[in-house]
């Protein structure tokens, strides 16, 4: 007799504004804020294929897989200009991986440059670029006119500068909005059961049942089959039965800013183009087929405001899908991320969740 194998669902809900005097890292989760990039990773700037901005940062993820040796980080990235809103082209999904011998040994190297640096300075410490026959005067050495904006270029590189073996900021043009980061905690969905709702969240339930037609909280307290027909008979007013699916599932907790399960099934919010498993690439790397592994949900819209209080940029989906390599193949040695596939579901009542 075949037997079905549980699927674990992780549920990511918002966990309090990450204050920007602190250093994340690669190892955090969060919404928002520039990628913490893994030690042995460089990043050029993604940009939008339709408009050829600049991406902002949506979400970090550090989702290293079991029986695997390698950190490994996903930063999802979108455009926010409104005219790409919804479009899976105005979306990038990288994946970065290391070893941890990676990271001792360009700890190793960054050790060595520095004693390095120093040995130099000293070196040529009281070489000042002068001839023999110039003296310097008592009070100091006086900088030539055009030497301000070399200075000043000096400091400003050193500011980026962290001593921080774990933490690594990209760096990001300064037009390129970034929104407010969130931290992002992690529980197991079969863990919700004792999860007890807010009065906003009631709100939201109380409205969609309302305008919908159903009973969200008398099919949740009711697992007999007797309930399960009234469900499956309800139709929604406006006939998305995906969607009044989608809000089924999320309603024990609809706070909920993303949803993982490796290799597991999505939750689809609308109803899904026909073949969709066909659309998912493969690797374009190793040729293996992708998989599931998280999306990002329609509760995450009202946190992506921008960090800059002078800056009013947004950013409207449904649901965002990922698909990653089944493998999770990596070139040793590579410091380029592996770009992955996702797919954009434009939400259908969006004024759910403001």
């Amino acid at each position: 007799m075949a037997t079905s194998i549980h699927e674990t669902v992780l549920i990511g809900i918002c966990d309090g504004v990450i204050d920007q005097t602190k250093n994340t890292s690669y190892r955090t989760n969060k919404t928002g804020d520039r990628p913490d990039l893994l030690p042995v990773i460089t990043l050029q700037q993604p940009t939008c294929a339709l408009c050829q901005r600049g991406l902002s940062q949506v979400v970090q993820i550090y989702c290293p897989l079991a029986a695997s040796p390698y950190h490994r980080t996903i930063n999802v990235f979108a455009c926010t200009n409104p005219q790409c809103s919804g479009k899976s082209e105005s979306w990038i999904v990288l994946r970065s991986q290391c070893l941890d011998d990676d990271i001792k040994s360009r700890q190793n190297s960054k050790t060595i440059e520095s004693a390095m640096s120093r040995t130099d300075w000293c070196d040529e410490a009281d070489d000042w670029g002068m001839d023999n026959d110039e003296q310097v005067e008592e009070s100091g050495v006086q900088m030539p006119n055009d030497s301000t904006g070399e200075g000043n270029d000096v400091s400003s590189r050193l500011q980026d500068l962290c001593i921080d073996g774990d933490h690594q900021s990209a760096l990001q043009p300064t037009d390129v909005p970034v929104f407010q980061p969130f931290y992002i905690s992690v529980m197991e969905e079969t863990d919700l059961d004792g999860f007890h709702d807010t009065d906003h969240e009631n709100e939201l339930l109380r409205e969609y049942e309302e305008r919908e037609g159903v009973i969200v909280r008398e099919i949740q307290s009711c697992g007999s089959g007797e309930a399960q027909e009234e469900y499956e008979k309800a139709t929604a007013k406006h006939g998305d039965e995906v969607f009044t699916s989608f809000m089924k599932k999320i309603s024990f907790c609809p706070e909920q800013v993303l949803r993982y399960s490796w290799d597991g099934s999505p939750l689809f919010i609308t109803e899904p183009p026909s073949g969709v498993s066909q659309m998912v690439p493969c690797c374009a790397h190793c040729g293996s087929p992708r998989v599931f592994e998280f999306q990002l949900m329609p509760a995450l819209v009202s946190l992506l405001g921008s960090a800059d209080t002078n800056s009013d940029v947004s950013l409207e989906f449904g649901t965002v899908l990922v698909y990653t390599c089944r493998n999770s193949c990596w070139k040793s040695g590579s410091a380029a991320p592996v770009e992955e596939f996702l797919l954009v579901q434009p939400d259908p009542d969006q004024k759910l969740f403001k």
